[in-house]
Protein backbone atom coordinates (compact mmCIF):
# COMPACT_ATOMS: atom_id res chain seq x y z
CA UNK A 1 0.00 0.00 0.00
CA UNK A 2 0.88 3.51 -0.88
CA UNK A 3 0.70 6.26 1.73
CA UNK A 4 1.51 9.77 1.61
CA UNK A 5 1.03 13.35 3.32
CA UNK A 6 -0.08 16.88 1.68
CA UNK A 7 1.80 19.56 3.68
CA UNK A 8 0.41 22.84 2.37
CA UNK A 9 0.46 26.42 3.19
CA UNK A 10 -2.84 27.70 3.74
CA UNK A 11 -4.19 31.30 2.76
CA UNK A 12 -6.97 31.82 5.75
CA UNK A 13 -10.20 32.18 4.05
CA UNK A 14 -9.47 31.32 0.37
CA UNK A 15 -11.21 28.32 0.32
CA UNK A 16 -11.54 27.73 -3.04
CA UNK A 17 -7.79 28.57 -3.62
CA UNK A 18 -6.43 26.18 -0.81
CA UNK A 19 -8.71 23.56 -2.18
CA UNK A 20 -7.63 23.56 -5.47
CA UNK A 21 -4.38 23.70 -4.22
CA UNK A 22 -4.32 20.44 -2.57
CA UNK A 23 -6.31 18.68 -5.28
CA UNK A 24 -3.84 19.57 -7.98
CA UNK A 25 -1.04 18.08 -5.56
CA UNK A 26 -2.83 14.80 -5.07
CA UNK A 27 -3.72 14.86 -8.98
CA UNK A 28 -0.24 15.00 -8.97
CA UNK A 29 1.08 11.99 -7.03
CA UNK A 30 0.16 8.39 -6.83
CA UNK A 31 -0.44 6.31 -3.41
CA UNK A 32 -3.67 4.87 -2.26
CA UNK A 33 -4.40 6.94 0.50
CA UNK A 34 -3.49 11.04 1.16
CA UNK A 35 -3.84 12.61 4.26
CA UNK A 36 -4.31 16.74 4.35
CA UNK A 37 -4.12 18.96 7.24
CA UNK A 38 -6.74 19.98 9.57
CA UNK A 39 -8.91 22.96 8.14
CA UNK A 40 -6.89 22.43 5.08
CA UNK A 41 -9.19 24.61 3.41
CA UNK A 42 -10.20 27.47 5.83
CA UNK A 43 -7.51 28.25 7.41
CA UNK A 44 -6.56 27.75 11.20
CA UNK A 45 -7.05 31.46 13.49
CA UNK A 46 -10.69 32.70 13.39
CA UNK A 47 -11.63 35.62 15.13
CA UNK A 48 -14.73 34.18 16.62
CA UNK A 49 -17.34 31.28 15.92
CA UNK A 50 -19.34 33.56 13.76
CA UNK A 51 -16.24 33.46 11.60
CA UNK A 52 -16.00 30.20 12.10
CA UNK A 53 -19.36 29.28 11.42
CA UNK A 54 -19.56 31.81 8.19
CA UNK A 55 -16.48 29.49 6.23
CA UNK A 56 -17.82 26.15 7.40
CA UNK A 57 -19.44 23.63 5.28
CA UNK A 58 -21.82 20.73 5.39
CA UNK A 59 -20.71 17.58 4.98
CA UNK A 60 -20.47 15.80 2.46
CA UNK A 61 -23.04 18.21 0.48
CA UNK A 62 -20.38 21.34 0.62
CA UNK A 63 -18.26 22.06 -2.12
CA UNK A 64 -14.95 20.97 -0.33
CA UNK A 65 -16.21 17.38 -0.48
CA UNK A 66 -17.31 17.73 -4.13
CA UNK A 67 -14.19 18.49 -5.26
CA UNK A 68 -12.09 16.30 -3.25
CA UNK A 69 -14.90 13.29 -4.24
CA UNK A 70 -13.97 14.13 -8.06
CA UNK A 71 -10.54 13.51 -7.25
CA UNK A 72 -10.35 10.35 -5.34
CA UNK A 73 -12.64 8.86 -8.21
CA UNK A 74 -10.42 10.10 -10.59
CA UNK A 75 -7.23 8.71 -8.74
CA UNK A 76 -8.56 5.89 -7.45
CA UNK A 77 -7.53 6.43 -4.03
CA UNK A 78 -8.77 7.77 -0.27
CA UNK A 79 -8.41 11.03 1.32
CA UNK A 80 -8.97 12.35 4.50
CA UNK A 81 -9.32 15.82 5.05
CA UNK A 82 -9.68 18.58 7.70
CA UNK A 83 -12.32 21.04 7.62
CA UNK A 84 -15.05 23.33 9.59
CA UNK A 85 -18.53 21.31 10.03
CA UNK A 86 -21.88 23.04 9.80
CA UNK A 87 -24.47 20.81 11.10
CA UNK A 88 -27.37 22.90 11.95
CA UNK A 89 -26.82 25.03 14.55
CA UNK A 90 -23.25 23.49 15.65
CA UNK A 91 -19.90 23.58 14.54
CA UNK A 92 -17.22 20.64 14.73
CA UNK A 93 -13.81 20.69 13.67
CA UNK A 94 -14.12 17.89 11.56
CA UNK A 95 -11.67 14.72 9.02
CA UNK A 96 -13.60 13.90 6.41
CA UNK A 97 -12.37 10.20 4.52
CA UNK A 98 -13.96 10.18 0.85
CA UNK A 99 -12.99 7.33 -1.87
CA UNK A 100 -13.25 6.22 -5.07
CA UNK A 101 -17.23 5.86 -4.57
CA UNK A 102 -17.25 9.31 -2.82
CA UNK A 103 -18.06 10.11 0.64
CA UNK A 104 -17.11 7.35 3.38
CA UNK A 105 -17.72 9.08 6.99
CA UNK A 106 -17.17 12.38 9.21
CA UNK A 107 -14.75 12.33 12.20
CA UNK A 108 -15.10 15.09 14.40
CA UNK A 109 -12.82 16.43 16.80
CA UNK A 110 -12.66 15.13 20.36
CA UNK A 111 -10.00 16.89 22.15
CA UNK A 112 -10.18 20.93 21.16
CA UNK A 113 -6.90 22.78 21.72
CA UNK A 114 -7.13 26.40 23.22
CA UNK A 115 -9.19 29.33 21.72
CA UNK A 116 -11.23 26.35 19.30
CA UNK A 117 -13.15 25.85 22.39
CA UNK A 118 -14.58 29.56 21.75
CA UNK A 119 -15.25 28.47 17.93
CA UNK A 120 -16.67 24.38 17.74
CA UNK A 121 -18.32 22.24 19.61
CA UNK A 122 -16.49 18.92 21.17
CA UNK A 123 -16.32 15.71 19.12
CA UNK A 124 -20.10 13.88 19.76
CA UNK A 125 -18.86 10.60 18.87
CA UNK A 126 -16.20 7.93 19.72
CA UNK A 127 -13.08 6.85 17.94
CA UNK A 128 -13.87 4.57 15.46
CA UNK A 129 -12.50 2.30 12.66
CA UNK A 130 -13.30 2.09 8.99
CA UNK A 131 -12.12 -0.84 6.73
CA UNK A 132 -11.26 0.48 3.35
CA UNK A 133 -10.65 -2.43 2.34
CA UNK A 134 -6.92 -2.81 1.71
CA UNK A 135 -6.79 -1.47 5.30
CA UNK A 136 -8.21 -0.65 8.43
CA UNK A 137 -8.15 3.00 9.03
CA UNK A 138 -8.61 5.68 12.13
CA UNK A 139 -9.00 9.19 12.46
CA UNK A 140 -7.96 11.90 14.48
CA UNK A 141 -7.19 16.00 14.37
CA UNK A 142 -3.84 17.66 15.86
CA UNK A 143 -4.50 18.12 19.59
CA UNK A 144 -5.88 14.51 19.92
CA UNK A 145 -2.13 13.04 19.88
CA UNK A 146 -1.45 14.58 23.45
CA UNK A 147 -3.75 11.62 25.02
CA UNK A 148 -2.56 8.35 24.86
CA UNK A 149 -5.80 6.95 24.95
CA UNK A 150 -6.49 8.36 20.86
CA UNK A 151 -4.37 6.63 19.64
CA UNK A 152 -4.93 3.42 21.95
CA UNK A 153 -8.64 3.11 21.13
CA UNK A 154 -8.04 3.03 17.57
CA UNK A 155 -5.40 0.22 17.60
CA UNK A 156 -7.93 -1.72 19.97
CA UNK A 157 -10.29 -1.56 17.73
CA UNK A 158 -7.93 -2.84 14.89
CA UNK A 159 -6.78 0.37 12.87
CA UNK A 160 -3.65 -0.24 10.79
CA UNK A 161 -3.29 3.25 10.03
CA UNK A 162 -4.22 6.21 11.84
CA UNK A 163 -4.60 9.35 9.41
CA UNK A 164 -3.81 12.64 11.61
CA UNK A 165 -4.74 16.06 10.21
CA UNK A 166 -3.13 18.98 12.24
CA UNK A 167 -1.91 22.31 12.48
CA UNK A 168 0.42 21.68 14.82
CA UNK A 169 1.56 24.93 16.89
CA UNK A 170 3.65 23.05 19.75
CA UNK A 171 6.75 21.73 19.08
CA UNK A 172 6.48 18.11 20.34
CA UNK A 173 4.13 16.11 18.17
CA UNK A 174 6.04 14.71 15.50
CA UNK A 175 8.75 13.32 18.16
CA UNK A 176 5.81 12.16 20.29
CA UNK A 177 3.83 10.19 17.35
CA UNK A 178 7.37 7.84 17.77
CA UNK A 179 6.16 6.72 21.27
CA UNK A 180 2.22 6.57 19.74
CA UNK A 181 3.52 4.46 17.24
CA UNK A 182 5.49 1.96 19.11
CA UNK A 183 3.34 1.42 21.91
CA UNK A 184 0.61 0.84 19.55
CA UNK A 185 2.58 -1.10 16.33
CA UNK A 186 0.53 1.22 13.77
CA UNK A 187 1.43 3.24 11.09
CA UNK A 188 0.54 6.75 11.47
CA UNK A 189 0.55 9.69 9.02
CA UNK A 190 0.22 12.90 10.57
CA UNK A 191 0.00 16.12 7.76
CA UNK A 192 0.46 19.40 9.61
CA UNK A 193 0.42 22.58 7.62
CA UNK A 194 3.30 25.09 6.99
CA UNK A 195 3.25 29.31 7.30
CA UNK A 196 1.21 31.70 9.95
CA UNK A 197 -1.91 32.83 10.11
CA UNK A 198 -2.01 36.60 11.06
CA UNK A 199 -4.92 38.08 12.25
CA UNK A 200 -5.97 40.90 13.79
CA UNK A 201 -2.99 41.41 15.58
CA UNK A 202 -2.43 37.75 16.97
CA UNK A 203 -0.12 35.25 14.50
CA UNK A 204 -0.02 31.10 14.74
CA UNK A 205 3.30 29.91 13.36
CA UNK A 206 2.32 26.14 12.07
CA UNK A 207 5.36 23.62 12.59
CA UNK A 208 5.73 21.75 9.47
CA UNK A 209 7.40 18.33 9.58
CA UNK A 210 4.43 16.30 8.28
CA UNK A 211 5.12 12.54 8.95
CA UNK A 212 4.59 8.96 8.17
CA UNK A 213 5.55 6.77 11.04
CA UNK A 214 5.90 2.87 11.81
CA UNK A 215 5.13 0.40 14.07
CA UNK A 216 8.12 0.35 16.04
CA UNK A 217 8.31 3.96 15.88
CA UNK A 218 10.27 4.41 12.87
CA UNK A 219 10.23 7.77 10.87
CA UNK A 220 10.02 6.61 7.40
CA UNK A 221 8.94 10.19 5.88
CA UNK A 222 9.42 13.60 7.36
CA UNK A 223 8.55 16.71 5.73
CA UNK A 224 10.56 20.64 5.91
CA UNK A 225 9.91 23.22 8.08
CA UNK A 226 8.49 25.67 5.41
CA UNK A 227 7.83 23.88 2.07
CA UNK A 228 4.87 22.80 0.20
CA UNK A 229 5.26 18.87 -0.29
CA UNK A 230 4.07 15.50 -0.78
CA UNK A 231 5.64 12.62 0.60
CA UNK A 232 4.46 9.14 -0.56
CA UNK A 233 5.90 5.77 1.12
CA UNK A 234 5.15 2.22 0.46
CA UNK A 235 3.99 -0.18 3.44
CA UNK A 236 3.97 -3.16 4.38
CA UNK A 237 0.30 -3.41 6.25
CA UNK A 238 1.33 -6.60 8.06
CA UNK A 239 4.24 -5.03 10.06
CA UNK A 240 0.86 -3.08 12.08
CA UNK A 241 -1.06 -6.50 12.50
CA UNK A 242 1.63 -8.41 14.45
CA UNK A 243 1.15 -7.35 18.34
CA UNK A 244 4.20 -9.23 19.57
CA UNK A 245 7.05 -7.69 20.92
CA UNK A 246 8.64 -11.35 21.95
CA UNK A 247 7.73 -15.29 22.56
CA UNK A 248 6.18 -13.81 25.54
CA UNK A 249 4.79 -10.39 25.27
CA UNK A 250 2.01 -9.22 23.12
CA UNK A 251 0.74 -5.55 23.37
CA UNK A 252 -2.40 -5.83 23.80
CA UNK A 253 -3.05 -9.47 25.48
CA UNK A 254 -0.19 -8.45 27.99
CA UNK A 255 -2.94 -5.45 29.24
CA UNK A 256 -4.41 -4.94 32.97
CA UNK A 257 -7.24 -2.70 31.88
CA UNK A 258 -8.98 -3.86 35.66
CA UNK A 259 -5.76 -2.34 37.38
CA UNK A 260 -6.26 0.50 35.61
CA UNK A 261 -8.78 2.39 36.63
CA UNK A 262 -9.01 5.47 39.40
CA UNK A 263 -11.52 3.63 41.35
CA UNK A 264 -9.18 0.32 41.68
CA UNK A 265 -6.41 2.19 42.83
CA UNK A 266 -8.13 4.00 45.15
CA UNK A 267 -10.01 0.43 46.89
CA UNK A 268 -6.00 -1.12 47.08
CA UNK A 269 -5.18 1.52 48.75
CA UNK A 270 -7.77 1.86 51.15
CA UNK A 271 -6.80 -1.85 51.99
CA UNK A 272 -3.37 -1.58 52.33
CA UNK A 273 -3.65 1.55 54.68
CA UNK A 274 -6.75 -0.29 56.33
CA UNK A 275 -9.51 3.24 55.18
CA UNK A 276 -12.56 2.02 56.17
CA UNK A 277 -14.69 2.56 52.86
CA UNK A 278 -16.89 5.64 52.91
Amino acid sequence: MRIAFVQTNVRFGEVETNVRKAADRILGSNADLFVLPELFNTGYYFLDRSEAEGLAEEIPSGETCRVLAKVAKEKSCFIVAGLAEKAGNRLFNSSVLIGPEGYSTTYRKIHLFDEEKLWFDPGDTPFFVIDIGMCKIGMMICFDWIFPESMRSLALQGADVICHSANLVLPYCQDAMVTRCLENNVFAITANRIGSDVRDGGKLDFTGKSQITAPGGKILARGSLDSEQVRVVDINLSAARDKCINSRNHLFNDRRPEMYFYNNFSLLNRKANKIPPD
